[in-house]
């Protein structure tokens, strides 16, 4: 539907073990964050809903406490290169740190995944939060949370301008002067910084949407900063209408001091959807989901959130303050806000995080989800939403199959797509290439 009204987009977080925690153990549900054949299912559920992407999240470690969806999965761009080809349309998003890559092996696999998909690619820029990374990366400490934001700001330079090596057109494969590239067109980075130093050119050229869709999370003052500075998509966690308005509001008036508009930054809350033909099917669903949680995994659970050992707590005790760790700011904080509103004890908060890990959860029929979905989008609270399936595929399918058709009779979400990169579904203008029009 090709109109000047704004659009609701839609992004699947896919995991194959669903987000809820135990939502793996719900009678009809499938499981295997390393099942090809179950994740490609899910890529085309989304793809025929019309999703605008399908992301992959990331971790770099693991241990006997990481929970179904996390304990083992693929490494995401080799997924991300089978997805590709397993889809025609879907974009395709992929997390990756700029801690422990370096820029250039990094912007040439996310070059090759945008190429290989017709221009689908999207980059999720993380700094891993986990301590526990540094010690598979021969590194002795992580990097302090400052510090690596700094490095992912000129990680990201640096990527952008290897993305720039070839301008269009350097293709030539001509027979008759038996000229195969027009290496006129080929420029080196030669950047030398504070983190890296990178001669280039890249050995791949670019797709059809130029580069790959940037993707930011961090919503500290930091991470916020990166986000108005490089991010196109801006994943978030908001549990209350007014600080998601806030957040959105902030956020948009951070881009003009880097010279860009709220069009060019999309901001999509995380949403867990249990969806029911009836209100009270729905509660009955969710019930049984929470009624699956295994209590004895609370210590580790929270602790992973917090960054802090939280077993000399008690459970059945009003969450007590944490103190302030170098991993995640953002996300223990928006928890404990949550848990001071209200008012719950640990083993309460730990039963919500199971949930859905702080983003928010909507229990109702398609029509009231609709009805949330409309309300922030149209309240300048979202540009869209993240959709965290609790299981799958039914999870998913209750969405797709349910919410959707809604979203769509409302006019808020496309009912086919109208072109064939992530750049046109999001609406995003194919960036210049730097060297284009400038003498060599």
């Amino acid at each position: 539907m090709k109109s000047g009204k704004r659009q609701l987009k839609l992004g699947l977080f896919l995991q194959g073990a669903g987000h809820h925690i135990a939502g793996w153990r719900m009678p009809n549900a499938q499981s295997g964050s390393e099942n090809l054949e179950l994740i490609v299912q899910l890529a085309r559920i989304a793809e025929d809903a019309k999703f605008d992407m399908i992301f992959l999240a990331d971790g770099l470690t693991t241990s006997r406490q990481a929970t179904p969806s996390v304990i083992a999965r693929f490494e995401p761009i080799t997924l991300l290169a089978a997805l590709a080809m397993a889809t025609q349309r879907v974009g395709l998003a992929v997390t990756a740190s700029t801690t422990y890559y370096e820029p250039y092996n990094l912007a040439r696999l996310l070059a090759s995944v945008d190429l290989i998909s017709g221009g689908r690619a999207a980059w999720n820029v993380v700094t891993t939060s986990s301590p526990d990374a540094a010690a598979n990366f021969s590194a002795s400490e992580h990097m302090e949370h400052g510090e690596r934001y700094e490095r992912a700001a000129e990680f990201v330079d640096v990527v952008q301008g290897l993305w720039d090596s070839w301008e269009p057109g350097a293709y030539l494969a001509d027979k008759e002067s038996g000229v195969y590239m027009d290496t006129s067109k080929l420029h080196e980075l030669g950047h030398e910084g504070r983190f890296f130093s990178v001669k280039g050119p890249l050995n791949i050229t670019q797709s059809p949407q130029g580069q790959p869709v940037i993707i930011q999370a961090g919503s500290s003052g930091v991470g916020m900063q990166l986000a108005a500075r490089y991010g196109e998509v801006i994943f978030t966690a908001q549990q209350m209408l007014e600080d998601a308005r806030e957040f959105y509001a902030k956020l948009k008036q951070m881009l003009p001091q880097y010279g860009r508009t709220a069009d060019q930054c999309h901001i999509l809350p995380g949403l867990l959807p249990v969806v029911g033909a009836t209100e009270k099917e729905a509660k009955e669903k969710y019930e049984h989901l929470q009624s699956l949680i295994d209590d004895s995994f609370a210590y580790d659970s929270l602790s992973e959130r917090f960054h802090y050992d939280m077993r000399q707590f008690d459970l059945d005790q009003p969450v007590p303050d944490i103190p302030e760790t170098p991993g995640h700011k953002s996300r223990p904080q928006l928890l404990l806000k949550l848990a001071r509103e209200k008012g719950y004890t640990l083993r309460q908060l730990y039963r919500e995080v199971a949930g859905a890990r702080g983003h928010r959860i909507i229990v109702g029929t398609p029509v009231q989800l609709a009805d949330h979905i409309q309300q922030w989008f149209e309240g300048q609270a979202a540009d869209g939403f993240n959709i965290m399936p609790p299981y799958v595929p039914d999870g998913l399918l209750d969405f797709t199959n349910g919410v959707v058709p809604e979203l769509q009779n409302r006019g808020l979400f496309r009912e086919d797509y109208e072109g064939s990169t992530l750049r046109e579904h999001l609406g995003l203008k194919v960036p210049v290439n730097r060297h284009q029009g400038k003498l060599s």
